[in-house]
């Protein structure tokens, strides 16, 4: 019995475990795309 218990226990936790990663969303940055596209006019282009 108590080797089905750790078991059950397991399952569960893996189960959270997974729903965890499902629903994690990444924290968005507020990201200036004036300032970036700024940047790349000002920075001469590559010639190879």
């Amino acid at each position: 019995m108590k080797r089905k218990g750790r078991k059950i226990k397991a399952k569960a936790a893996r189960r959270r475990t997974t729903l965890k990663i499902q629903g994690f969303k990444p924290v968005m940055k507020s990201v200036d795309i004036e300032k970036i596209k700024e940047e790349f006019k000002n920075k001469p282009a590559k010639k190879d």
